[in-house]
């Protein structure tokens, strides 16, 4: 399993990375574009469609992206758009992670379905629009969700006691979520650093909240961080309610693509949301 693992990590890195790093932006909004048709796919197999009709709306996104592209839709200031999202992330939340596994099935599927999709639809685009704003900006919030859940790991591996929310992540616990939030302030202290050395093209997200002081800097990164246990703790309860262990085997050894990206999906748009908001 390790060795899986790690064969597809440097396979994943071996096409990120030029894409990542390409003066263009095409390259990696293509790259972008199909990792969301691809979960668009395993969303709508864990909301209980077929698999012609997955691989169906999983296509439609794709097209609906790409027809937002060509229409000029990443050049617009989505401020309002990132605001809504927030929003409607913090309400999911508190709904769903206190419903719990047996709530989810009694949404209305379409609900359920298309409001997921949404949700896809907009962390492509913030994640465009991320690193258009720049590449330092984009991997500090990279960073912040791999942090958070590395940390997290570690943290709870060695000194997990309290279980954060056992019906749904029986894994996962309160000293695990405080030793991300440790190490994500270790990584801020390390982006400042390097914003203050004029190594990063653009200021990070982590010089971008600091620039509001500590006091607005501060609960910032702790929301940030605790909206990153938000998207993993999501995922799990619909993969729970479905009564699947990975949302799909596309990535040997590392399940699907939503399992390697759903810390990413409510901080990608809030992200983008104090960087519309410190620069209208």
């Amino acid at each position: 399993m390790l060795k899986q693992r790690i064969i597809t990590a440097l396979l994943l890195l071996a096409v990120l990375l030029p894409a990542l790093f390409y003066p263009s932006i095409g390259p990696f909004a293509v790259l972008a574009l199909l990792l969301m048709v691809a979960a668009g796919w395993e969303w709508a197999r864990l909301n209980g469609c077929s698999d012609a009709t997955a691989k169906a709306l999983g296509l439609g996104l794709g097209l609906v992206l790409a027809g937002f592209w060509l229409a000029g839709g990443l050049g617009l200031n989505w401020r309002l758009l990132w605001l809504a999202v927030g929003l409607l992330w913090l309400l999911l939340a508190v709904v769903m992670l206190r419903r719990s596994v047996p709530g989810w099935a009694r949404w209305p599927k379409a609900l359920r379905l298309w409001g997921g999709l949404f949700l896809l639809a907009c962390a492509w685009l913030a994640l465009v629009q991320a690193r258009l704003l720049g590449l330092g900006f984009l991997l500090s919030v990279l960073t912040l969700v791999w942090m958070a859940d590395i940390a997290a790991y570690f943290g709870g591996k060695a000194f997990g006691r309290r279980k954060l929310a056992s019906t749904i992540s029986p894994g996962k616990t309160w000293e695990g979520v405080f030793s991300g939030m440790a190490g994500v302030w270790l990584l801020a202290l390390g982006w400042l650093w390097l914003d203050a050395q004029g190594l990063t093209d653009q200021p990070s997200l982590f010089a971008r909240l600091w620039s509001l002081g500590a006091f607005m800097a501060v609960p910032a990164l702790v929301f940030l961080t605790a909206m990153s246990v938000v998207g993993d703790l999501a995922e799990s309860l619909v993969k729970r309610s479905a009564g699947m262990k990975d949302s799909s085997q596309l990535l040997p050894g590392h399940g699907g693509v939503l399992d390697r990206v759903d810390a990413l999906l409510p901080v990608l748009p809030l992200a983008m949301l104090f960087a519309t908001f410190l620069n209208p």
